[in-house]
């Protein structure tokens, strides 16, 4: 490492903070191309402390000693980890990231977000940890591609955007999961759904019924897309396909598929629709598509119609009937000059239930309804709730309501009996009073898992 002139004030946050990345940036263009550091190897620590007790030295900075501590380990975050977002990224509380600019980040937690307290330097600060996140992935950001989704080790789901399409500066929205996938259980324990629920949706996954969750932006699609893709019986040969791999599967009959993106002018791109064209060849049983949003839905839709039953997917939609007109656009995108009234059938002869996920004004999360999709009558899809939820106004502000029979049979009833789910007809009936109306149960014994 060359030696530096460079001093400092130790008496300044914003110096210090200009001092640790200056530092960061030295030891890792020290460091040997085939050396590999990780958090949790004490000779990678070893590596990094020395090399920093020799930088600091050179540069003659005097760093207080009742600040040192937390100096290195600062120091260790922006070498080993993601910089200012690492202590974020840990906090199990936390649910979503959002850095707007440099100097101003927000956080969710329990489904309120607040601004925190943290901030990068500057926007190259903000810039190196995008290219971190990325690198490992083969993406690449610049200013001919100023947008990148990818994702972070563990999983969460990241995008991030950079001059000249972010105005305000380079900006990163990441979407974290659990450490701990949640199951059903959890999800009623969260007032998602209720109990009565989750038999019924693990009785139609089971029986290959074809799924779509819908929901708006945060409203948990991928984490109910999770949930339902644990009832899949464990012999199936899953094929999963998404942009930035997120979904975790605990069965071991499953192949991951993931988008690849231009990485240089004039490199080749493999996209959705491609992954799924792919996947009718590698003999699936079941297509889990992370989300729809082009033209791919009609070859998903192709998919369901040509025995690949029992397939899943989640959509942008407010409400069962906007799926509907949704997935008609996204099919229409897909270039074929096919009549209004075609894709709708195909549509009808595809789908056979629409889970609607939705975000809460309180911040809750909810499966607001569960919609079979019956058939047409004239020019109209026809479909019936299940399940739904009704609101009964807001306590302290919690969003008061009951989970609901629709009232109905489900027109699926006997292929879920001829996969031996015996469902008892009071599960649909109105005022049954076996509906908590918290929307919160424990568990039972009809569910498999």
């Amino acid at each position: 490492m060359a030696a530096s002139s460079t001093s400092v004030s130790s008496s300044t946050t914003e110096e210090l903070a200009r001092f640790r990345l200056w530092l960061a940036e030295k030891i890792e263009s020290s460091l040997p191309d085939k050396v590999v550091l990780e958090r949790d190897n004490p000779q990678s620590i070893k590596l990094i402390k020395d090399r920093y007790d020799l930088a600091k030295q050179r540069a003659r900075v005097q760093i207080p000693p009742e600040q040192e501590p937390q100096f290195f380990s600062d120091l260790l975050d922006e070498i080993l980890g993601f910089g200012p977002l690492e202590k974020i990224l840990n906090d199990d509380a936390v649910t979503e990231v959002m850095v707007n600019r440099a100097d101003l980040i927000y956080i969710e937690k329990k489904g309120k977000l607040t601004e925190s307290a943290v901030h990068f330097n500057d926007d190259a600060h903000v810039e190196r940890v995008i290219r971190k996140i990325i690198q490992p992935l083969g993406r690449v950001i610049d200013q001919d591609s100023p947008m990148v989704d990818a994702r972070l080790p563990d999983g969460s789901r990241v995008n991030a955007v950079i001059s000249p399409c972010a105005i305000d500066g380079p900006n990163i929205t990441i979407r974290k999961f659990s450490k701990t996938p949640f199951t059903y259980h959890d999800l009623i324990n969260f007032g998602s759904m209720n109990q009565e629920m989750a038999e019924f949706l693990e009785a139609c996954v089971v029986s290959k019924l074809n799924i779509i969750v819908s929901g708006g932006t945060g409203s948990g699609k991928t984490t109910l897309l999770n949930v339902l893709s644990d009832f899949i019986p464990e012999g199936d040969r899953i094929i999963t396909i998404e942009d930035a791999a997120e979904l975790s599967m605990k069965q071991r009959h499953v192949v991951r598929l993931e988008t690849k993106k231009p990485t240089k002018s004039g490199d080749s791109e493999v996209t959705i629709r491609d992954l799924v064209i792919n996947s009718l060849r590698m003999r699936p049983e079941r297509i889990v598509v992370g989300e729809c949003r082009g033209g791919e839905a009609l070859d998903m839709l192709q998919a369901m119609n040509t025995g690949h039953d029992g397939s899943l997917t989640t959509i942008h939609a407010n409400n069962p009937r906007d799926t509907i007109s949704r997935l008609e656009t996204l099919v229409l995108m897909a270039g074929m000059d096919l009549p209004l009234s075609v894709v709708r059938q195909q549509i009808v002869s595809a789908v056979n239930l629409i889970v609607q996920q939705a975000r809460m004004r309180d911040g809750s999360r909810k499966i607001i309804n569960i919609t079979e999709i019956t058939g047409m009558e004239g020019e109209m899809v026809v479909m019936q709730d299940i399940f739904k939820f009704e609101e009964h106004g807001e306590e302290e502000g919690k969003v008061l309501g009951e989970f609901v029979p629709g009232g109905v049979r489900p027109y699926c009833e006997q292929r879920l009996l001829n996969h031996g789910f015996k469902l008892p007809p009071t599960m649909f009936m109105q005022n049954s009073g076996r509906l908590a109306s918290s929307g919160r149960g424990g568990a039972s014994n009809r569910l498999r898992r």
